[in-house]
């Protein structure tokens, strides 16, 4: 009997990218074909990359090399964002068989026999506008995560200055209802008490969908319905979505978790509309004080931007000042990229390097400023949450680390327990950027 043949997924990037490799994977295995990890041997790599920065784009192609030396007998897909963006470099890498766009990338099981065959072109980037693969199947887990991300919507409308994006994923597009809830129902069935709802846009979900009353409110109402024992989580919304109807639902359905990651990028007046986003900084304080009223205990965590051009430290202290009204617990701060082909690009005032790095140290710190009085609170009120344990602790295996409803990052005795597990606790003390839990 003639051996299967091995392939492996490598993920770059987002949570989207995540999901999709998985449905990638997924449509590969066969008789003919055996998943492995990327770090073994294989005779297939497919590399998913990511493009949001110039960092992005070396990280891929050092990715693609460093496979390529693992085997240089395999055969090599580079797909993803950076792909879309520029085949043209991903297709120059020496050993590169394949460079596939995001339109056809959820399609390569259908096209690796006449790869095999050496009938494709080298490079197959279509255009986004006019098409572009979304799953048509399931799947049925996430290796190597507790935690299941199901994508809910793909692609973006708006066209913020600073990013490539909406160009390397095109324009937003939403899956039907009724496969959202077939993938949650086989995950939830499959044992994952966590969900993850992800998207480039998630608060455009709806879009292009014949029935209008399917928003990302509604929608997160019918998984809400869905029986089982599982909580849901939303990757990341910009502010413009939180209208009273969708608060309304994150504040009243019991398995929403009672953390969100916003979308700001700045709290300056004058660089959110350089930037072009769809909200003034007055909107976005009036929409995030509306849902902490709603949401009891609610955490935040934002992608916030530091040295977009033309920011001055008065610009700045306006973000830094948002960190800490809005209570921004577990910031993702970065550096403005200089990233070709975007509008910000060509701003002539950019800030020079240092001081982005600087601008985003602070911006980091104001972050771990409320993140430690936030576990100060939750220790004073001897507050009892769940945590979902996700590996054992890299310091001490004896130890388990895990993620709490309110992202708290917590860690705890095993005592026989093992990742995937649902445990009560009582947070006791902190541990630098954890809290230590005991159970209950």
């Amino acid at each position: 009997m003639e051996r299967r043949r091995l392939f492996a997924t490598t993920t770059l990037g987002c949570k989207v990218n995540l999901y999709e490799s998985e449905v990638i994977g997924q449509s590969l295995i066969s008789d003919e074909w055996q998943q492995v990890d990327h770090s073994e041997k294989a005779d297939l790599y497919v590399i998913n990359t990511c493009t949001v920065t110039t960092e992005a784009d070396r990280q891929a192609r050092q990715t693609v090399r460093r496979l390529i030396r693992q085997n240089p007998q395999a055969k090599i897909v580079v797909t993803g964002c950076y792909a879309q963006i520029d085949p043209e470099a991903c297709a120059a890498i020496p050993g590169v068989d394949l460079v596939l766009g995001n339109d056809r990338k959820l399609d390569l099981n259908q096209l690796l026999p006449e790869m095999s065959r050496g009938n494709l072109p080298p490079v197959m980037v279509g255009d986004l506008d006019e098409h572009v693969s979304l799953p048509s199947g399931i799947i049925d887990d996430c290796p190597g995560h507790t935690r299941a991300f199901v994508q809910v919507q793909q692609g973006c409308n708006q066209g913020c200055t600073f990013c490539i994006i909406h160009t390397a994923r095109g324009p937003s597009r939403s899956f039907s209802v009724e496969l959202v809830l077939r993938q949650i129902e086989r995950l939830v069935g499959n044992g994952y008490r966590e969900i993850v709802l992800c998207g480039v846009d998630i608060g455009s979900y709806g879009e292009g969908l014949e029935n209008d009353d399917h928003g990302l409110a509604g929608l997160l109402r019918e998984i809400c319905a869905l029986p089982g024992d599982f909580r849901i989580r939303i990757s990341s919304i910009d502010p413009s979505y939180l209208d009273d109807g969708l608060i309304d639902v994150l504040a009243g359905e019991e398995k929403i978790c009672r953390h969100f990651h916003l979308s700001l990028q700045s709290g300056s007046p004058v660089i959110l509309k350089r930037m072009k986003r769809r909200y003034t900084a007055e909107q976005m304080l009036d929409r995030i004080g509306a849902l902490s009223k709603a949401v009891t205990d609610v955490v935040y965590g934002a992608d916030i931007m530091a040295g977009f051009p033309t920011e001055t430290d008065a610009m700045f202290e306006d973000t830094l000042a948002m960190v800490h009204e809005l209570q921004i617990a577990f910031p993702h701060v970065f550096s403005y990229s200089d990233r070709p082909g975007v509008p910000a690009a060509r701003i002539p005032d950019q800030v020079p390097h240092a001081l982005r790095k600087e601008r985003a140290r602070a911006l980091k710190e104001a972050g771990d400023c409320v993140r430690d009085a936030l576990y100060q609170r939750r220790l004073e009120n001897a507050q009892i949450a769940e945590v979902i344990l996700e590996q054992h602790d890299s310091q001490n295996p004896d130890w388990l680390t895990g993620r709490s409803n309110d992202y708290l990052p917590v860690v705890m005795r095993a005592e026989g327990r093992e990742p995937g597990d649902l445990v009560r606790v009582r947070y006791h003390s902190v541990d630098g950027a954890r809290l230590i839990a005991h159970p209950v």
